[in-house]
């Protein structure tokens, strides 16, 4: 009797399609660079503290609560320095005086951000909910 014997033949190695990987990559690739150029994150800047009249009477128009903090971090409000504490105080008597407008902060970008941080704080505990930062596009 004979016996047939099978010659294990050589088994293929197993091959990934890398093929829908690539395809996948690609496509995000040019979502980045159709994306990228519309991104102007690095454009946008802090206004400065010191504006120039016309854009100070533009804004004071538009709410008579302006708040600016200078680079040396002083604290402004109506032409006048004052520290966290009165500017609270004086943020509560204009509130009570039915002064009911959105508080507009002028943040110099070379300001501390603590200097922000206690502003926000004084405008919060005067009973205001929000305030607006002023940005100034490049």
């Amino acid at each position: 009797m004979r016996r047939n014997r099978t010659i294990p033949t050589e088994h293929e190695e197993a091959t990934i399609n890398l093929t829908p990987l690539i395809d996948v990559v690609f496509v995000v690739l040019i979502i980045f660079i159709l994306i990228a150029p519309m991104l102007e994150l690095d454009r946008v800047e802090l206004a400065s503290a010191a504006a120039t009249p016309n854009k100070q009477a533009a804004s004071t128009e538009n709410s008579s609560l302006t708040i600016h903090v200078h680079p040396d971090n002083t604290i402004w409000f109506h032409g006048k320095c004052v520290t966290t504490e009165q500017l609270t105080h004086l943020l509560k008597e204009s509130r009570k005086q039915g002064n009911h407008r959105i508080p507009q902060l002028f943040q110099d970008k070379r300001a501390c951000f603590g200097t922000y941080q206690n502003v926000k704080n004084a405008v919060e505990m005067a009973g205001f909910e929000q305030v607006d930062v002023i940005l100034k596009p490049s």
